[in-house]
């Protein structure tokens, strides 16, 4: 049974998880905060030599998490579970001295969970604990770097008892001369060459074509290591598996020449177009090899990347037909289109990867690849999961991690495509980020885009039939619904906000142009505190229950207190040059919609009687309706070049509509342009991004189209309608 000193130090997974979370909010380093605590810098009083006292220690994590208010509680449990680590690997003599921390034992536990390139981190936590600045580290600070990634690495799933003699080993590979000390050349060149410790790292890139993109995972059901053909046992993760390939290893068997990974493009251009196959030693689970048609035994085959087809070692080379990229061959860019060019050919260095060669696609060639962009901050954890499964699903040269330099690389790889899909997979912020990126990019085409929603809300992509949310599902379903998707044009508007005195200090405007919805009022007070709240507490809003059941409260407080009541008094509206008259209206909001989906399924506008034959020549001719009558029915259309404006009541009237006990809010006009004036601050939302404006005109102008891909309907339904 734990002591209660254990307990005391001990921090659990779910602590651990929300410290991540606050991690991933952050956009400080270990390293520009650790200065601030050196001798001169803001925070040195709290630090006693080398030490840091409690105070200290809440100041460094509030500072480097870039929380004001960090639980007292939460900080005062992390500074006993680095108290409790000092006292069970330290000696008696090396310990920090009244009671605190060391500061570079903090420093370096951090350095290893947040981003960054594994070179940077080495180089960090070498000069760290190198006290004397000679160049120089003994083994026991070598051994203290080891002991803070293997408690960041036990956190983070691994089975420990493997990877420590794996560092072991390492050390001693790197100290040639037996001498006991380790140089920073050989610090950095054994941890390069150490693959476990570099997937520790955080290394998210290979560094040439063939090597492999590991992650750490648990497997659940028997497998076997590529190298020793062992079985993979013990507790949590107990291996490394490619995302590209699927190859697995033991971690300590990763160091041991295992086979080459795919190849992702060809080596010269007399390749282009000569289809081959890519066989990778695998565990085929009993599958039928394709040639021989008898089951293959436990890791006495081989399976080709791309068309996925199975053999026996021996049969590999008997009467091998050309590859044809398998089920996926309508999604999969084939490597035997994509080629090397010189500097000369294209000073653009968008697409260079880490082993220097600048790629390209033969554009002659008859294919319509899938160009996928993730944001892996969607959705909690969802969007790394994505990613990961769409490397092993495609070629990892058309997919791309939106946190690493945007769609712009991806967009310029694809230039010069005739055709080519897009899949964007994110929320409704990130589908506006990539439309913006193809708006600037220079590309012959204007490709369809597809949305894979992660995360809650996703209005645009509940319109085209994606769903509110990625549940899990195979993702070899979501290609297979691209493919039997159709094109239609969707509407995106120009925003703009001229504030009436330029020296009043408002939020900044988070985007000057709408693709769902813009709002003023109730609904965009309620998103702002919402936003607000996030920003400050971001450890509460980790679920998407928690974040519905905090956007309920919200909404109930804004219900009760009406904080934007008597709206008419305070605005007034134009729809191409005509006043909307407000007056025997009691509104706190207005909606101008693009969109028939608002706040993650409402639709605002609701559904529409049918019009007779003055009504619809009406609809065609007409560039802005008032006629409350002939309203009732307009349909919505996200390609008609219109906009709906629509007026709320209150916060209850928005939870009636969302729960369908009322239909729709008040139909204020359908307008080609609107333009709104204000006489005093209020909130505001563009797609879901909210900020507070002084008093301001907003002109709302239709700027173009984009290409989206609509997935086939399931089954009838009359909720969205799509002319």
């Amino acid at each position: 049974m734990a002591s209660a000193d254990e307990t005391e130090g001990a921090m659990t997974p779910v602590d651990f998880i929300q410290l991540q979370h606050y991690m991933e909010e952050s956009s400080l380093r270990v390293r520009d905060v650790i200065k601030e605590f050196h001798p001169g810098g803001r925070y040195a009083k709290h630090t006693s030599g080398e030490c840091l006292n409690v105070e200290g220690f809440c100041l460094f994590l509030k500072t480097y998490l870039e929380v004001e208010d960090f639980p007292p509680d939460f900080c005062g449990k992390l500074f006993r579970y680095f108290q409790q680590a000092e006292k069970d690997g330290s000696p008696k003599s090396t310990m920090p001295k009244g009671g605190g921390v060391f500061l570079r034992d903090v420093s370096c536990y951090f350095s290893v969970l947040e981003e960054g390139q594994p070179r940077e981190k080495l180089e960090f936590t070498f000069n760290l604990y190198d006290k004397d600045g000679n160049g120089l580290l003994d083994s026991s600070e070598v051994d203290r770097i080891i002991a803070q990634m293997m408690r960041a690495a036990d956190y983070l799933g691994w089975d420990v008892t493997e990877l420590r003699p794996v560092l072991k080993d390492m050390m001693t590979a790197i100290d040639v001369d037996d001498s006991g000390t380790v140089t920073l050349e050989e610090w950095v060149k054994g941890g390069m060459n150490n693959v476990p410790l570099l997937v520790l790292l955080g290394l998210r890139m290979t560094e040439k074509d063939g090597q492999h993109i590991w992650r750490l995972k648990h497997f659940n059901k028997p497998t076997y290591c590529g190298v020793c053909e062992n079985m993979l046992l013990g507790l949590g993760k107990q291996g490394l598996y490619c995302n590209c390939c699927a190859y697995t290893v033991h971690n300590q068997c990763a160091n041991k020449n295992p086979d080459r990974c795919a190849w992702t493009f060809v080596k010269n251009k007399q390749e282009i177009g000569k289809a081959f196959h890519d066989w990778i030693k695998a565990d085929c689970n009993s599958s039928k090899c394709q040639v021989c048609f008898k089951k293959i035994k436990t890791l006495a085959g081989r399976r080709c990347v791309w068309c996925q087809e199975t053999r026996h070692d021996d049969c590999v080379m008997t009467g091998v037909p050309k590859c044809d990229c398998g089920p996926l061959k309508n999604h999969i860019l084939p490597p035997w289109t994509v080629y090397p060019i010189s500097k000369e050919e294209n000073t653009n260095l968008l697409n260079v990867p880490p082993d220097g060669h600048i790629l390209q696609i033969s554009p002659d060639l008859d294919i319509q690849p899938l160009l996928v962009f993730v944001n892996p901050k969607s959705g909690g954890k969802q969007g790394e999961r994505v990613l990961r499964k769409f490397q092993g699903l495609l070629n990892p040269r058309q997919v791309y991690n939106l946190t690493n330099g945007g769609p712009t690389r991806g967009l310029h790889f694809f230039r010069n495509l005739r055709q080519f899909r897009i899949l964007v997979c994110g929320g409704d912020g990130t589908v506006g980020w990539l439309l913006d990126a193809i708006d600037k990019a220079s590309i012959s085409v204007r490709p369809p885009v597809a949305v894979l929603p992660l995360g809650t809300g996703n209005d645009l992509a509940r319109c085209l039939r994606w769903g509110g949310g990625y549940e899990g599902s195979d993702l070899r379903e979501i290609l297979k619904e691209i493919e039997g998707s159709e094109v239609i044009p969707l509407d995106r508007w120009s925003i703009t906000v001229t504030p009436k005195n330029p020296k009043d200090a408002g939020d900044p405007v988070p985007n000057e142009i709408m693709n769902n919805y813009f709002s003023i009022g109730v609904d965009a007070s309620i998103a702002h505190r919402f936003h607000s709240m996030r920003e400050k507490h971001p450890q509460k809003f980790n679920s998407r229950m928690k974040n519905k059941l905090m956007y309920f409260e919200f909404a109930t407080s804004e219900s009760i207190s009406a904080s934007c009541k008597k709206l008419k008094d305070c605005l007034t509206i134009t729809c191409c040059g005509k006043p909307i008259n407000l007056d025997n209206m009691s509104l706190e909001g207005i909606a101008v919609l693009n969109i028939p989906s608002m706040h993650g399924g409402s639709n605002l506008w609701g559904e529409c009687k049918k019009a007779d034959g003055a009504s619809e020549a009406a609809h065609t001719h007409s560039e802005v309706i008032t006629d409350r009558e002939l309203l009732k029915t307009v349909t919505q259309d996200i390609s008609d070049k219109r906009l709906e404006v629509v007026g709320l009541e209150g916060a209850l009237e928005m939870g009636q509509i969302y729960t369908g006990l009322k239909s729709a809010g008040h139909r204020l006009s359908q307008t080609s342009e609107i333009t709104i004036s204000t006489t005093k601050a209020l909130p505001m939302q563009i797609d879901g991004e909210p900020w507070m404006q002084p008093p301001c005109e907003i002109r709302i102008t239709h700027k173009n189209q984009a290409n989206m891909l609509i997935a086939a309907p399931t089954k009838s339904s009359g909720f969205f309608h799509h002319k």
